[in-house]
């Protein structure tokens, strides 16, 4: 199996009726991801001991699904074995991992991960847009702020959004309104 690369890629992370942007670390070889407590993918790995990976290009979902719930329309059902998992239905590829928990640091979970099964669906190509890749990094760093409210986060945050908007195509603008609405109603803080 190879559709993950060394490092960390950032996929949408599918568990039992739950949709969340996750990190799915490889390093020579290992799969791990970590997973803050209190959240329906941790609750769910715990619980259920899966996860799938979806690789999708659509900055829109990577917003939605770090601070709502997709609904089940969203959500398809594979069978591995006799195991049933979720994917999303409109990711171009996936991979179902078992999951284990290793390590509880008090504030996250460490998951080793064994890849089970994986599926190319669409072989579209993406070029490099810094406007996407600047939506991820404003969402990664806007659910820190969220847990935890910091300015060197706003300023970060704050930085991904002009890249979003001078490099960004209709959708990753789409995605930064999105956000930008998350981040007034939750806490307050407004974009510059």
């Amino acid at each position: 199996m190879g559709l993950l690369r060394e490092g960390i890629n950032e996929v949408i992370a599918t568990t039992k009726d739950n949709a969340a942007p996750m990190g799915v670390i490889l390093r020579n070889g290992s799969h791990t991801m970590v997973v803050f407590h209190g959240s329906h993918t941790s609750e769910n790995i715990s619980r259920y001991g899966w996860v799938v990976a979806n690789i999708i290009h659509d900055p829109v979902l990577y917003v939605k699904t770090a601070f709502s719930d997709l609904e089940p329309r969203f959500f398809s059902r594979e069978t591995i074995g006799d195991l049933v998992v979720q994917r999303l239905s409109p990711a171009e590829a996936w991979v179902a991992f078992r999951a284990e928990v290793t390590r509880d640091t008090g504030e996250a979970l460490v998951v080793n991960l064994t890849p089970l099964h994986e599926e190319v669906l669409s072989c579209t190509i993406h070029p490099v847009n810094r406007g996407f890749s600047s939506v991820i990094e404003a969402t990664i760093h806007a659910t820190r702020y969220v847990r935890r409210e910091d300015s060197q986060l706003e300023q970060l945050i704050s930085h991904h959004a002009s890249i979003v908007r001078r490099c960004g195509g209709p959708r990753e603008k789409e995605a930064l309104a999105l956000l930008e609405d998350f981040l007034s109603r939750k806490s307050g803080f407004r974009m510059v």
